[in-house]
């Protein structure tokens, strides 16, 4: 892709080591990164922490709350530079006109390798019996028969309905339960704590998964796309890497695991609910050996060393 003037200005400086001992890695138009949230309280962690290194490298993340669909235009558009939400395999119809057109590009690897979602039980159902989707209809008395799903319009909700409409596993009497992610939870919560059964759409990472002794069903026979076991993936507009290469080897080298996004969403998701900043930054600070590998090759923004950099930003 030709360089603009300013960049090829500042690619020339940088050359001239001698004079300059210090040099920008990237042009200016990249210190502003901006990256797309989803809205998910995982997206949110991610985004909080992977914009904590990106300030403390000397760059200004700016976060966009946005839709999936959105998100895609923006990124298409090149209004976003970065998604770290991209869930595989339940977005993938809607992706893939972007990624054939190349208007959008899939980092590989991925980011969160053992993601998953697909309905779950509290562990004492599921030792009681109730293991798998062929399982669901026997305890339907034990379940009131309910379901409890999430927002209406979600790909994991339509899952359930469709098996809910074809009758599929004899569910055809159960009903679904919409409600937001937190009244889902309170009403999971509520029957544990009465050791009551309940079905319920899970998924990982998440703090339910800290919070509740909960066990995921198997055998969905294609209800749930590769029975729920999912993988999250970074997304970047189609010229943010060679644009932006040292902000975009950061983002490349991201990967999180499910424990480090549980614990940053407990903390989101507390009673003290603090900003994502703070949990991100809180996080960081007591677990600063996830750096050594997000920073490999990295420079701040002025062209120093990324690591020591982002510790001292951090006070460590």
């Amino acid at each position: 892709m030709p360089l603009d003037a300013k960049t090829l200005s500042a690619s020339l400086l940088c050359a001239a080591a001698l004079l300059q001992p210090v040099c920008a890695q990237d042009p200016d138009n990249c210190r502003k990164v901006r990256f797309a949230n989803i809205g998910w309280t995982d997206i949110t962690a991610t985004t909080a922490l992977a914009s904590t290194v990106l300030e403390g490298l000397g760059y200004q993340p700016i976060t966009t709350v946005a839709s999936v669909p959105i998100s895609f235009t923006g990124l298409k558009n090149r209004q976003i530079d970065v998604s770290l939400g991209y869930w595989w395999p339940g977005q993938e119809r809607m992706i893939t006109p972007f990624v054939e057109a190349k208007t959008i590009q899939v980092l590989e690897p991925p980011n969160l390798p053992n993601a998953r979602a697909s309905l779950a039980v509290p562990s004492y159902a599921y030792d009681a019996g109730l293991k798998t989707f062929s399982d669901i209809a026997r305890y339907h008395t034990e379940l009131d028969g309910k379901i409890y799903g999430i927002d209406s319009g979600t790909s994991a909700n339509a899952s359930i309905k469709a098996m809910i409409d074809k009758n599929q596993f004899g569910m055809g009497s159960f009903k679904l339960v919409e409600s937001s992610e937190a009244g889902m939870l309170v009403s999971v919560e509520r029957a544990v704590r009465d050791r009551k059964w309940v079905l319920f759409l899970g998924w990982e990472p998440h703090p339910m998964n800290i919070q509740i002794d909960m066990r995921y069903l198997t055998g969905s026979q294609g209800a749930f796309i590769n029975d729920g076991v999912a993988r999250v993936y970074t997304l970047t507009a189609p010229d943010f890497l060679t644009r932006c290469p040292n902000a975009g080897r950061l983002v490349g080298n991201l990967r999180f695991t499910a424990q480090i996004e549980n614990t940053v969403m407990q903390d989101l998701l507390s009673r003290d609910r603090p900003k994502p900043a703070d949990a991100a930054k809180a996080y960081l600070k007591k677990n600063p050996q996830v750096l050594d590998d997000w920073l490999v090759g990295v420079k701040t923004y002025d062209g120093r060393e990324g690591l020591p950099a982002v510790k001292a930003h951090l006070g460590l």
